[in-house]
């Protein structure tokens, strides 16, 4: 892989979604290792006035319904259709609601690029009834690749605004890649690797 080729998809677009779109979109502009796109997909909402969310999000560059008044990067761009926004991305960054996780998966076998890595920035956990699966193991073990996880006590609103935050990353093995995307002067973010203290991904 080349470093030309390192496009990121956002998979989700609540306000944690956006933030983290945001947040990446500002370091894909300033590191010639990323494309400077980055692709938020949409789960398709139509607002009160008829108009379809990530339409709006795509006009205004403003996520009106989960992060008003917050411009996201005029490099972001939604897309409702999820093979569309994983197509090409190298790093896949998941941030829906839990319960979610095992349909998106599913609809993405076969869909995304071999040596892709994720990282999940989504709490909670799948409860099966062999136990409990942490969101990291479901994604490696349906997508067949790697995936750390990011996880902190703060608010996406917060970050969103630039106030302090941090944050600490567990995984087994990373790229360079995932450590640059969410670098920046409020968010402070820990690398463990030291996964199992952080959480089992």
């Amino acid at each position: 892989m080349t470093p030309a080729n390192s496009r990121v998809t956002v998979l989700g677009s609540g306000n944690w979604g956006s933030v983290a779109a945001k947040l990446i979109a500002s370091n894909t502009l300033k590191l010639d290792s990323f494309h400077d796109e980055v692709r938020m997909w949409v789960f398709e909402e139509t607002l009160p006035s008829g108009e379809k969310l990530s339409q709006v999000i795509n006009r205004t560059n403003e996520n009106v319904k989960y992060m008003p008044g917050i411009k996201l990067g005029k490099n972001v761009v939604a897309d409702p259709d999820l093979e569309n926004a994983v197509r090409d991305a190298s790093m896949l960054v998941f941030v829906t609601p839990h319960q979610f996780m095992e349909g998106i998966c599913k609809r993405l076998v076969g869909k995304i690029r071999k040596d892709a890595e994720a990282i999940s920035l989504i709490k909670g956990m799948e409860v099966k009834r062999e136990g409990p699966c942490m969101i990291s193991s479901l994604i490696s073990e349906q997508l067949g690749i790697s995936c750390c996880v990011l996880m902190g006590a703060n608010i996406a609103n917060e970050i969103a605004v630039e106030k302090f935050s941090e944050a600490t990353v567990g995984y087994r093995k990373i790229k360079r890649l995932q450590r640059n995307g969410f670098s920046c002067s409020t968010l402070h973010t820990l690398w463990s690797q030291l996964s199992i203290l952080v959480c089992p991904v």
